[in-house]
């Protein structure tokens, strides 16, 4: 992968493994300690929200097999976030990459089974890899037996403990941690879950080594990654960057804004808004946006134009969010719902008291559900009460704003409960 390169899922057929092997060379022959210490000197960090540090990850599993039996890898590409375009965009691009990424990371902690996870409505994904694991049974290429797994469609359906709840036969529902996978995961096992992108770095910082994933990014977040742009900007799509870009020279990858800026949402929808004029200067690392109140997440960012209304479009993702719910808990349950109203009242209607129900709603949500569903939620609406403030006082003082008359910009996928578009 290289630096500032857009990548496109349609137009061209995926690599087949003979290009792919012409492209990246044969699979690597590397015994696992070589393995774990290149990831880690490498400094690779998950791709897919929590930027756990992969190496530290292998070796956690690796070392549970020893009281827990074989452990099982678990790829994750079900991108349960509608922002994000990524995961699946490489998934057809780049299938015998993630393919050996995952049999380096079975190596790695002595695994013989794996699982690949998709979302159940991603025919093409799902066609590409069968096709993709049929070419690499037929060259006899050695790896864990990989089977592929199909995911309801659902936000809360992607998180690691949710995963590992439908592959021992329940519902693709988030349980209560710990134990986490790594300790006690698939059928008891110690169980690696990371996301495809992270694994398809794993198998090219394997065959280059750690210092040629050095050469991009900073010292502290080394590297690559892939992030979707979208909204206001001229081109958008999935692009590989730099880590270690600002704001402005992120957008400028895309083309650059298509009309003036209001606020920039990082991370998706467990991310937060930042007001233009500061995502411009910010760096665009885990750590450099963690430290100005926003997140990287899964690589999402999407423009807000000057003309539309952040409160409105807050409301239509709140309460997508409050339906997207394992429903397991009070703090989903009751608390998730409460909040979308409340926001969709004061975003549609100009409501005076919703701010304060909002805030009052807050702290008994947060922190207190049995995945992080509900945090996620609550940090998204806590920014755009902050960033939209001068808004949330044109709502309670005058009414609904002028943005309400513009058609949503973030995505919402088709059937999803929805706030009302217009007053």
């Amino acid at each position: 992968m290289t630096t500032a390169h857009r990548l496109t899922a349609t137009g061209s057929s995926p690599a087949d493994l003979a290009a792919h092997q012409r492209c990246h060379g044969p699979l690597p022959v590397a015994d696992p300690v070589a393995i774990m210490e290149a990831v880690e000197r490498a400094g690779l960090t998950g791709r897919g929200g929590a930027a756990f540090p992969t190496g530290r990850k292998l070796r956690t599993v690796a070392a549970g097999s020893r009281r827990s039996g074989a452990p099982v890898v678990v790829a994750n590409g079900c991108e349960g976030e509608p922002a994000s375009t990524k995961d699946r965009t490489l998934l057809v691009k780049a299938p015998h990459l993630i393919l050996d990424g995952i049999a380096l990371a079975a190596r790695a902690v002595g695994a013989r089974n794996a699982y690949l996870c998709v979302h159940e409505n991603q025919d093409a994904v799902i066609s590409t890899l069968r096709h993709a694991l049929t070419e690499r049974r037929g060259a006899g290429l050695p790896g864990p037996e990989i089977e592929i797994v199909t995911v309801p469609d659902r936000y809360v359906a992607s998180e690691e403990s949710a995963l590992v709840h439908q592959l021992n036969g329940g519902p693709a529902l988030p349980t209560f941690t710990p134990p986490r996978p790594f300790e006690k995961g698939v059928r008891g096992r110690p169980t690696l879950v990371d996301n495809v992108e992270t694994l398809a770095h794993l198998a090219l910082i394997v065959r280059h080594g750690a210092a040629w994933f050095r050469t991009l990014g900073t010292p502290d977040a080394p590297g690559t990654t892939l992030v979707t742009l979208d909204g206001a900007v001229a081109v958008p799509g999935v692009y590989e960057v730099e880590l270690g870009l600002s704001g402005a020279e992120l957008l400028a990858v895309a083309g650059g804004p298509a009309e003036p800026l209001q606020a920039v949402l990082c991370g998706g929808y467990f991310g937060a808004w930042m007001r233009a004029h500061r995502f411009a200067s910010a760096r665009i690392t885990p750590g450099g946006l963690q430290s100005v109140g926003a997140a990287m997440g899964a690589g999402v960012f999407l423009a807000l134009p000057a003309t539309s209304c952040g409160l409105a479009e807050t409301a239509r993702v709140a309460t997508y969010l409050a339906g997207q719910s394992a429903a397991q808990c009070g703090p989903c349950l009751n608390g998730l719902p409460a909040l979308a109203d409340a926001l969709t009242d004061l975003s549609l209607r100009g409501d005076r008291e919703s701010a304060a129900v909002i805030a009052s709603l807050m702290p008994y949500v947060a922190g207190r559900g049995a995945c992080r569903h509900p945090d996620g939620a609550v940090r998204l609406i806590a920014s755009a009460l902050t960033e939209f403030g001068d808004d949330l006082r044109r709502h309670t003082g005058q009414g609904p704003c002028a943005g309400l008359r513009r058609a949503p910009i973030l995505p919402i996928p088709a059937g999803a409960a929805r706030v009302p578009e217009k007053v």
